[in-house]
């Protein structure tokens, strides 16, 4: 290997950025949090942190003009991973507080409340990895930690050419949600991965690994 591959995290506003481009270092991934976007669509990986409420978070990215970097990596192929509400904004829509606001439609469907006794789900819990995931490899009996009240509850895309069936992991806090998805070169957690501890960092570094490398 001829370095660390770079990555960058999309500097759009949103917080806790920073322990996310601290996990990527410790993943083994030259991290840079950034607006530049030269950066931004030429680096080996792009990873799209999230808190926050769904609308706020798509209205920043838009502002940004994060939704057309995003558009156009995956337009080339190039890897995009979203962590929390950078994997919800990713469906076509959420519905927030009676608010239904359209997101950035790489995926369809909703985003909705869990039927859940508690909210948040904020805490530590299990997965049930799909089958052939790589983000997941050697991670399968781990816990990850999760702090939300909204998640994608269902799946209705199939597989698009030239890519493989998507990989579907759920969890559940009253009623089963996506707790991940991989599809092509656009992947995505509801957990954070920066705050899961090794097994966090472990699952970043499956990432990374599979990350083409350009050499910048």
């Amino acid at each position: 290997m001829t370095g660390a591959p770079l990555v960058a995290v999309l500097d759009y506003g949103s917080g806790n950025v920073h322990s996310a481009v601290k996990a990527l270092i410790a993943a083994g991934a030259d991290a840079r949090l950034t607006r530049d976007r030269s950066l931004v669509l030429d680096a080996d990986g792009l990873v799209v942190p999230g808190v926050g409420a769904f609308d706020a978070v798509v209205t920043a990215l838009r502002e940004q003009r994060g939704d057309e970097l995003i558009g156009r990596r995956l337009a080339g192929g190039r890897p995009v991973l979203g962590i929390c509400v950078g994997m919800q904004v990713l469906f076509e829509h959420g519905v927030e507080r009676g608010a239904d606001t359209p997101g950035l439609g790489e995926w369809p469907g909703a985003v909705t409340e869990l039927d859940a006794p508690v909210l948040p789900h904020m805490g530590w819990n299990t997965v049930q990895a799909g089958e052939g995931s790589r983000l997941f490899r050697g991670l399968e009996d781990e816990r990850f930690y999760f702090v939300h009240s909204y998640a994608a509850q269902t799946w209705t895309m199939d597989a698009q050419r030239p890519f493989a069936e998507p990989v579907l992991t759920w969890s559940e806090h009253g009623v089963p949600f996506l707790a991940a998805v991989e599809n092509g070169p656009l992947s995505a957690t509801q957990f954070h991965p920066e705050k899961s501890g090794e097994a966090g960092i472990r699952l970043l570094a499956n990432w990374i690994d599979g990350l083409p490398q350009t050499n910048l």
